[in-house]
């Protein structure tokens, strides 16, 4: 299969974001009084935000219902008197100050000259172009699409349509998402109807129903998948 254009996630595919979300929360809670705030509340947050992303992607929470909730939850839990409102508008403002990109990203984005390249995340779409515009990264594509513009996010395939209508896809069987989420990414792609490349550098065992194309651990391999790809 010869592709035209790769569709990246962002997080956890192309960034970080364990670190970023480290300095991130830790600079946010040191800002309101409580310097060992990390350590002391980011199992608690991770539990939450985890739960709240996954009603992100039912349709459950609008992006900016999460921004709040997710702190109003772990404040009440921990019954600390906080503004989440205030606490979430500072969090995401220092997400966009952390760009911290996975070993072999830049190699592989350089080697891909002859390929168009976009980005499609549900993240927030200030923090998002800002850490992209902080890094290496910052001309390497040819779009940056958040769920935020959009209205709609992965893996609904209505942002799917907004991302082939404003790159002038015209043929979606030559696009491969590329993503680290299956829920996320993949399904996404699927419900789209494109081919779908799993990054899944911890080996995660996939216990699900959603199968994707492609699977690769590192970007030297998906490098080398893609020469073979060529060669075929």
């Amino acid at each position: 299969m010869s592709y035209e254009l790769f569709l990246f996630d962002l997080d956890d595919t192309l960034f970080d974001f364990d670190e970023t979300e480290k300095h991130a929360l830790g600079n946010t809670f040191t800002t309101f009084g409580l310097p060992d705030g990390l350590a002391a509340y980011r199992d608690s947050y991770r539990a939450i935000s985890s739960v709240i992303w996954d009603d992100l992607e039912q349709g459950r929470i609008t992006l900016e219902e999460l921004k709040v909730e997710r702190f109003r939850r772990l404040f009440e839990q921990h019954e600390l008197e906080m503004d989440a409102q205030r606490f979430g508008e500072l969090y995401v403002e220092n997400l966009g100050n952390e760009s911290h990109l996975i070993d072999g990203v830049v190699e592989m984005l350089s080697s891909l000259t002859d390929y168009r390249l976009a980005i499609l995340t549900n993240g927030f779409t200030l923090a998002q172009l800002a850490r992209i515009d902080g890094s290496p990264l910052h001309d390497t594509f040819e779009a940056i699409i958040c769920s935020e513009e959009t209205g709609f996010k992965k893996p609904q395939i209505e942002i799917f349509d907004y991302t082939f209508k404003k790159l002038g896809v015209t043929d979606p069987s030559r696009v491969l998402m590329i993503g680290d989420s299956l829920t996320s990414d993949i399904q996404g792609g699927l419900n789209a109807g494109i081919d779908t490349c799993w990054f899944n550098p911890s080996g995660r065992a996939n216990n699900t129903t959603i199968q994707p194309k492609y699977e690769i651990h590192s970007w030297k391999e998906f490098s080398f998948e893609l020469q073979a790809l060529n060669n075929y």
